[in-house]
């Protein structure tokens, strides 16, 4: 049965069949059908979902079906958390990648677009545990015991995919800020450049205002704007004309 990307068949004849020496080998298998299944879609926090369920459900499938004794069974299932825990880590770093390219081009971590993908990046953990939980309480009690197990001893250690979707979250927020500081840098840059022509600038206008000053006292009365004198002669003449 395919669901999800995943051949549930092929990977619960693995576990039904496994012996407790083919843990690595289970291990890279869970591993790589995860990884391949992620590929295959849109990288969101609800495909992820539906992948590890799908996992979950066909290791538990080929888990109930072993003849191992339960303490055997429980190996393998860590085994099998830590192959869908490697395919996260993946998922994690190149969820990384592309998110730096973003903060690359001047997008803040606080910005409407990008706080939303670190969110959901953060999540990545706890969405994890969350799924293979839910997932693996409809195996039936024979199993839930060993998942339980299983789970706890991870959960105590760390998940490789939570410890780097924490750090990947801290060193773009950090890659986000020196971002901006560089901006904010080549603004004051581009004021310097300005400042420093400022004495240029200033002189320029003054040379201006003093021009413009001249101008006005070159038009005042008495100077060139003023009005010319009566002519003395001029009653006379037109006395003489009568």
């Amino acid at each position: 049965m395919i669901k999800s990307g995943i051949d549930q068949q092929a990977l619960a004849s693995m576990f039904s069949q496994a012996t407790e020496k083919q843990g690595d080998a289970l291990r890279k298998a869970v591993g790589d059908a995860t990884l391949k299944a992620l590929q295959s879609r849109e990288m969101t926090l609800r495909n992820i979902r539906s992948v590890l369920q799908s996992v979950t459900q066909a290791t538990s499938a080929g888990a109930a079906s072993s003849a191992l004794p339960a303490v055997d069974v429980q190996g393998l299932l860590g085994k099998a958390i830590e192959g869908m825990d490697a395919a996260l880590l993946r998922a994690v770093e190149a969820q990384k990648t592309a998110l730096a390219q973003f903060v690359q081009q001047g997008v803040g971590a606080q910005e409407k677009q990008m706080a939303p993908l670190l969110a959901n990046l953060e999540k990545m953990e706890d969405v994890f545990f969350d799924t293979v939980t839910k997932a693996a309480q409809g195996a039936g009690a024979p199993l839930q015991g060993p998942w339980g197990e299983a789970l706890s001893a991870l959960k105590l250690k760390g998940s490789d995919t939570g410890a780097s979707a924490s750090a990947t979250v801290e060193q773009l927020m950090a890659q986000a800020r020196s971002t901006m500081r560089e901006g904010r840098a080549a603004s004051l840059r581009s004021a310097e450049s300005l400042m420093k022509g400022y004495a240029t600038l200033v002189s320029g206008i003054l040379i201006g205002m003093t021009e413009g000053m001249h101008g006005a006292t070159m038009g005042s009365p008495g100077t060139k704007g003023a009005a010319p004198a009566p002519d003395a002669d001029a009653p006379a003449a037109r006395k003489s004309r009568k």
